[in-house]
């Protein structure tokens, strides 16, 4: 080969995490050593009026826990990195996806809607979706659990089960995260009983600490509220193809898009499917962009595994750096 010819280009994925990757103090050492990330979350607050930054840090009365915060402030924090990666690397991925709240933060990086707009429009879902449990006949107290070491069919199964046998019961699968991982949500007398049944069968689940049930039909309501809001925000076709969650397939058309979006609040995120399909697109390496590990830890879980690399501390850019160079 020529000492001239110019080396292909990496084929990457980016993915976003969602929730459960937060956590105070976040990005305190991005924030060290790049001045956008700090611009970065002053766009967000000016939009949504409060100091978001202040939020990530534990100095502020809001909660970063509660859903209406976490939201944004998760979406800021992948765009920040997002931004930082764009101006070292100046990354060109060949395709973009999101886990559940994610999938807001990839359709900003890949142009969709602006960052203003997302971060107020994802502050008004955790809204709703706090308020759809009080708009039931009952109000309702939700639930999440990850069920560990049964197949996808198995925890679908015990799901219909329970639901048939206990009418008050209201139980589904929310995530399908990878082979032997499966979250359940609904209310608490749903999912307790299906805990039940999975420890019946010698199996392990875990309770998830998080304010609502997302991905089942308590979020009905919000998913109501939320095709009403996104009719009012302006949508852009993507610039770089992101798979999303309602069917772990790449849309074009700006209407499938947010169609995707309201679907996806009350159905399951088919994460695993999402997974099979990238591993189809033969990519060199994928970067999870955000906070925490999380998809980064599932990538290892999955049936064919593609290397991918965290963003959760500033000096794991060396990596990336080794990988891209």
């Amino acid at each position: 080969m020529s000492e001239f010819t110019e080396k292909a280009p990496h084929r990457i994925a980016v993915l976003f995490p969602g929730q459960g990757s937060q956590s105070v103090g976040m990005l305190a050492d991005w924030a060290e050593q790049y001045p956008q990330v700090k611009q970065t979350f002053a766009s967000a607050s000016d939009a949504l009026g409060f100091d978001l930054w202040a939020v990530c840090q534990g100095e502020h009365e809001f909660n970063l826990n509660d859903t209406a915060y976490t939201q944004p402030a998760l979406l800021t924090a992948s765009m920040a990195i997002w931004r930082v990666l764009q101006q070292e690397f100046s990354l060109k991925p060949n395709y973009l996806a999101g886990h559940s709240l994610g999938e807001y933060s990839a359709l900003c990086a890949s142009g969709v809607i602006s960052l203003t707009d997302a971060v107020v429009l994802v502050h008004q879902r955790g809204q709703y979706m706090t308020e759809a449990l009080q708009l039931f006949d009952r109000p309702q107290f939700g639930k999440m659990a990850a069920v560990l070491g049964l197949a996808d069919e198995q925890v679908q199964l015990i799901c219909e089960q329970v639901v048939e046998t206990t009418p008050q019961a209201i139980v589904s699968p929310a995530n399908f995260n990878s082979p032997g991982q499966v979250v359940v949500a609904g209310n608490e007398l749903g999912v307790d009983l299906v805990m039940e049944q999975v420890a019946s069968l010698g199996n392990k689940s875990v309770p998830l600490k998080v304010s609502v049930p997302s991905h089942c039909q308590l979020m009905q309501p919000a998913s109501e509220k939320l095709a009403e809001k996104l009719q009012a925000i302006r949508f852009n076709v993507p610039q770089i193809p992101v798979i999303q969650n309602r069917h772990a397939r790449v849309e074009a058309d700006i209407n499938a898009i947010k169609k995707a979006l309201i679907e996806q609040l009350s159905m399951p995120v088919q994460w695993s499917k999402t997974a099979d399909l990238l591993a189809t697109k033969h990519l060199d390496f994928q970067i999870e962009c955000g906070s925490g590990n999380v998809l980064t830890n599932l990538a290892k879980r999955q049936q064919q595994k593609i290397e991918t690399l965290a963003t959760d501390k500033v000096t794991k850019l060396d990596k990336i750096r080794e990988l891209i160079a």
